[in-house]
């Protein structure tokens, strides 16, 4: 797989990476633990270099497992992952105070077997805590040799300046597809301003950009998708037209709908590194394959022409989720 530089900062990584949150929480059951490690080898087999975790995903479970993964090639892949969550918990809202940044960068060593994380994001932007202080803490790690990189998450293009003026940020990872576009509008051109990279979460949609979620899809109540607006029956049934739009241009290229989807955030910024999850080898196999699919500026605007006639329907996120977006 080809590589790529996460903005300015010399952090070079695999064009996609593998976010393994879907192994251990948000989907339903977690994995088996084998299986889970059968498949974050298998991406590495298949030249990804870029492993995306969090505490919140399971209450660190997700490191665990991801540390276990890797640890025979630690050296030769790129880890990230997040702080700011009360206990680990999401429900209970964000804690980004300097003492418990450092309690989860400690913990998070540990669950990985490692004894630096390159990449240590700020999940969620905590209000209460000025985001000078959330730098200048990481920034104080990275001083002791525990982080190498630092980033923030859905992070708003006042707190990502404010934020950059202390300790460089190396990478934004916020939701970027082709049925959620806002990035587009503000973010995008700051981060290329700043030199910063983007690190697309959720690039299928939370699967429905894949083809396989149809509106008589129903989730499991340990599904977070069974809470979001987006994936109603009647949001899932009017977005159809999305669906439609990217199979005609997938059929044209010769690819799937997944693979156009990535190849198409790819084709954005030489600087974007999404980050699909699958807890499927055959899905992971044919994610990675985006990375050879190439668009031309006619493929481009053919898209981009077919996308006026897309209207998208639901909310992203739950009202409670929805307040922890910083703007």
């Amino acid at each position: 797989m080809r590589k790529r530089e996460l903005g300015h900062s010399g952090l070079e990584v695999s064009a996609l990476g593998f976010g393994c949150m879907g192994l251990s929480h948000g989907y339903g059951p977690a994995v088996d633990k084998r299986l889970g490690i059968e498949l974050i080898r298998a991406a590495f087999a298949h030249g990804v270099t870029f492993f995306d975790t969090a505490e919140a995903y399971a209450r660190g479970d997700n490191e665990a497992l991801l540390g276990e993964a890797v640890e025979p090639f630690r050296d030769q892949v790129v880890i990230a992952t997040k702080f700011g969550f009360k206990n680990g918990d999401p429900s209970q809202g964000p804690d980004s105070r300097p003492a418990r940044i450092r309690e989860v960068a400690d913990a998070a060593l540990r669950r990985l077997r490692t004894d630096y994380i390159d990449l240590f994001y700020q999940h969620r932007v905590d209000p209460s805590v000025p985001i000078e202080d959330v730098a200048g803490t990481v920034k104080d790690l990275m001083a002791e040799g525990k982080v190498r990189h630092f980033g923030l998450s859905e992070a708003g293009v006042a707190s990502i300046r404010r934020a950059h003026a202390v300790q460089p940020v190396t990478a934004l990872q916020s939701e970027y597809s082709l049925w959620w576009r806002e990035p587009e509008q503000e973010v995008l051109p700051l981060l290329e301003e700043l030199g910063i990279g983007f690190v697309p979460f959720s690039p299928l949609g939370k699967g429905f950009l894949t083809g396989a979620i149809g509106a008589q899809t129903k989730f499991g109540s340990d599904d977070f998708r069974s809470s979001v607006p987006r994936f109603s029956s009647e949001a899932l049934g009017a977005n159809q037209t999305l669906l439609e739009v990217l199979g005609e241009q997938a059929r044209q290229k010769g690819v799937t709908p997944a693979q156009m989807a990535l190849a198409w955030l790819l084709a954005q910024r030489p600087w974007i590194v999404p980050i699909p999850g699958t807890t499927k080898l055959h899905r992971l196999e044919e994610n990675f394959a985006a990375d050879g699919v190439e668009l031309t500026a006619d493929d481009l605007e053919r898209i981009a022409t077919a996308l006026q006639q897309v209207t998208i329907a639901g909310a992203r996120y739950s009202p409670a989720s929805q307040q922890l977006i910083d703007r």
